[in-house]
């Protein structure tokens, strides 16, 4: 298992489409998954301090747990399967370990909250991990949160890519490749002032 950590949750201005980018840690590999809208709110909104007026999904599930005597131990992206990702939430009920069944925005969301480790797969990363040059000016303070994308998405190698070069073969990663592609913005003003 890869330890990750959330470093930007993205728009893309073309699509509107959120993406969240798990880093791996002590690493230079980015991990793109997709996800809802309100998820991602919720998970910007924690990584910057922002209290909601009134109790979110995720706070209730903390404090439930809380009450029942349980904890997260941590989150893991755990499959890849035509090309949905699927996750496991890990939890401790006075010495007893579960695992439950979760959406990957979901259990991110609880474990911003809880301040526990996300992990994943070595398969999954090294399936769909990407290389990219991150712009710490996206975020206006430098922390991770929801930030729109106008950025150069060229220089972005996956991980597949350079394994199929390094074989002869040719590997693509399909939506995810083709997302992360699509962040590239070069033509956006010349559609304006057309």
């Amino acid at each position: 298992m890869i330890e990750t950590t959330v470093e930007s949750i993205r728009v893309s201005l073309v699509t509107q489409n959120r993406v969240v980018i798990l880093r791996e840690v002590g690493g230079d590999r980015h991990l793109p998954i997709w996800i809802g809208g309100y998820e991602a709110e919720a998970i910007a909104m924690e990584l910057q301090g922002i209290a909601p007026t009134r109790p979110l999904p995720y706070d209730i599930m903390k404090s439930m747990l809380g009450e029942l005597g349980g904890t997260v131990e941590q989150i893991t992206i755990t499959d890849l399967t035509d090309q949905v990702f699927f996750a496991r939430i890990l939890l401790d009920q006075n010495g007893r370990s579960i695992e439950i069944d979760a959406r990957p925005s979901d259990a991110i969301a609880l474990a911003v909250r809880s301040g526990v480790k996300i992990m994943v797969d070595d398969a999954i990363m090294d399936q769909v991990g990407v290389a990219m040059d991150v712009d710490d000016s996206d975020a206006a303070d430098g922390s991770p949160g929801l930030v729109t994308s106008g950025d150069d998405a060229s220089g972005i190698t996956t991980a597949g890519e350079r394994d199929a070069a390094s074989r002869g073969k040719d590997e693509g990663l399909s939506v995810f490749r083709d997302f992360i592609n699509s962040l590239d913005l070069d033509d956006f003003g010349k559609k304006r002032s057309g």
